[in-house]
């Protein structure tokens, strides 16, 4: 079983949104840990484009200053004089003189910092080939104080008579330029660039919080009215419904509205539920009282005429069996209608639908009831007009439904009077014809206060019970059973003490 407290309090930080929250500050977070690491990886790409575009042509101005290679030997004052000059003008420039295999020959820097003894050349060639113009930028190349990392550098071919002797090569950012990017990473700029980041970033989320806040309050408040509802054992009330407009705005809106109208189907189907409840318990206790008195005059009469048959003459046991004959037809009357009932109910009983002539098929009922008619002295009249169509449907089921309606027509017919069956053709929406069979009698009428209830089941006006007929009340539920299975109705007026009449229709065959 559920825990009534968990389920009263549903609204922890599980709520959607906390969720929503949590992911949109996650996401935050992320966002800025990301923009941070392109900004510094840009400001240093940055740095080194320009700087590596500013010193382009740094290796070709030195070589030309200087003869550096005489052959194989290094011009040792020339060298050193260009060392001595960098290191005054900008101590982060690094000079290297290579052979031409990439070996490493002179360099201004301490030996104990040198960890490699030959640089690569395909950079440095392809500096070369591009004439110190490198299309893109930062173009590296090995750093000689790591053997790990690149770096960016300019590059001269040193010539003697047309020879190529080696390669001036020159390192852009030496330690001093890692020095640049470490003042880069705790510079001013960058932490007020973060700071700034992250204000931006507390404002995009305290504005995206109350976003959140915004649309999610409506979606809080339907789960509240559902809660409510869930809770209210299908009671209406202003705090089970969702206030929306007619026309929703939105998807939550749009969720509010079809709930209302859930809400109210579920409404109907339990007051129906009740209702048919409420029916089922009277059906029973007019089922039992039904059963019970034609039982109990039919055990009285039999065991009347088992003790005293010696006593009675042949004229009272004649009339005792005929009385228990009447009861035990009025038991098997209730019975049969009792059983179709509940094969209509259960659609046990399947539609044959066929096309017949309602004119024929109103004459043939008649002439079942001809006998009962003359007996009484009541005229039966049939009214068919011109040449109608057939009708489609249950030939079998609609015989049932004109015998029920006759046999009470006649029951509630007084002695001399008329019962008259007509057939009228129409064209009802969407432009389809039926045809309408009214049955009308000039008895006694219905009361106003039993037109309502006449179809329903059991259901018996007090002059009818006090009559103590053989009919159940089940004769008009079986006709409106009937009809509810063929798409159809019918209905019943009255004016009291000018008779009833019953109307009900089907469809025309299309000629």
């Amino acid at each position: 079983m559920m825990n009534n407290d968990t389920h009263k309090q549903p609204y922890r930080f599980g709520t959607l949104y906390h969720k929503l929250a949590l992911v949109l500050f996650v996401f935050a977070l992320f966002s800025g840990a990301i923009f941070l690491y392109v900004v510094r990886v840009s400001a240093e790409l940055y740095y080194q484009e320009i700087t590596q575009k500013l010193n382009l042509s740094l290796a070709a101005n030195i070589s030309k200053e200087a003869l550096l290679l005489e052959g194989e030997q290094i011009n040792r004052p020339a060298l050193e004089n260009i060392f001595h000059m960098l290191m005054v003008i900008n101590p982060s420039i690094e000079v290297y003189l290579l052979d031409n295999q990439g070996k490493i020959l002179a360099y201004s820097a301490a030996k104990e910092k040198i960890k490699r003894e030959k640089i690569d050349l395909k950079p440095v060639q392809v500096f070369i080939a591009q004439e110190g113009n490198p299309k893109k930028l930062p173009l590296k190349a090995d750093d000689p104080r790591d053997i790990n990392r690149q770096k960016i550098f300019s590059a001269a071919p040193i010539s003697a008579k047309g020879l190529n002797e080696g390669y001036l090569y020159v390192i852009l950012g030496g330690e001093a330029f890692d020095t640049v990017v470490d003042m880069l990473k705790g510079s001013d700029i960058m932490r007020s660039s973060a700071m700034g980041l992250l204000a931006s970033l507390a404002i995009a989320l305290i504005a995206g919080l109350a976003t959140f806040g915004l649309f999610t309050r409506r979606l809080k408040n339907l789960a509240v009215v559902i809660q409510n509802y869930t809770e209210s054992h299908f009671k209406r009330s202003d705090k089970t419904r969702y206030v929306t407009k007619k026309s929703p705005s939105d998807e939550i809106d749009a969720l509010g509205l079809n709930f209302n109208i859930m809400a109210d189907h579920i409404d109907r189907q339990w007051a129906e539920l009740k209702r048919s409840d409420e029916v089922r318990r009277e059906m029973v206790a007019n089922v039992s009282h039904d059963l019970r008195t034609p039982l109990a005059s039919l055990n009285g009469y039999l065991e009347t005429l088992l003790m005293k048959q010696k006593d009675l003459s042949e004229l009272e046991k004649t009339e005792y069996l005929e009385t228990a004959m009447r009861h035990s037809q009025r038991l098997g009357v209730l019975i049969e209608e009792l059983f179709e009932l509940a094969k209509l109910d259960s659609y046990q009983k399947l539609l044959e639908t066929s096309s017949f002539s309602m004119g024929e098929l109103i004459q043939d009922v008649m002439q079942k009831f001809k006998l009962s008619a003359r007996e009484k002295s009541i005229e039966m009249k049939a009214d068919f007009g011109q040449t109608l169509p057939f009708v489609v449907g249950d030939i079998g089921m609609i015989q049932r439904v004109l015998e029920n309606l006759l046999e009470n027509a006649l029951r509630h017919t007084p002695e001399g009077g008329m019962i008259e069956l007509s057939l009228i053709q129409r064209r009802t929406p969407p432009n389809q014809d039926r045809i309408f069979v009214k049955v009308q009698d000039n008895g006694t009428g219905i009361a106003k206060a039993d037109l309502p209830h006449i179809f329903e089941r059991f259901y018996r006006h007090q002059k009818s019970r006090q009559d103590g007929g053989y009919h159940a009340g089940l004769g008009l539920a079986i006709v409106k059973r009937i009809l509810e299975l063929h798409g159809g109705v019918v209905i019943a007026q009255n004016e009291e003490t000018q008779g009833a009449t019953f109307i009900f229709d089907l469809p025309a065959v299309k000629t």
